[in-house]
């Protein structure tokens, strides 16, 4: 599966998501550009893509892309807080469609 990782997520979270084609929004050139325009390029190349931006799915009508969403509820974009993010996006992108989104968090106890 080929995910891309927004801008303000830290690029070792790649290594995270081990047996899966992962890039960043820098490294394809992209940074700077806003979501539409960026959901338009990420969805001709990408299976899903993952962000912490909590508002996308009200700035943007996600059903008319042909890519998944998965946004991370995390404490910041700090790699330390985002690695442990790492298995709970591998047990759900099997399940993603194109145009559905789902948010992650962490169950703390």
């Amino acid at each position: 599966m080929s995910i891309l990782l927004d801008e303000c997520i830290d690029r070792r979270f790649a290594r995270e998501l081990a047996d899966h084609e992962v890039q960043t929004v820098p490294q394809k050139g992209w940074a700077g550009i806003k979501n539409g325009e960026l959901m338009e390029l990420a969805q001709a190349e990408f299976d899903v893509f993952v962000t912490v931006d909590r508002n996308i799915s009200f700035q943007q009508n996600l059903p008319l892309y042909e890519i998944a969403v998965i946004v991370l509820k995390a404490l910041s974009n700090r790699y330390q807080d985002l690695a442990p993010f790492g298995p709970k996006i591998l047990e759900s992108i099997a399940d993603l469609k194109p145009g559905s989104a789902i948010v992650l968090e962490l169950n703390e106890e």
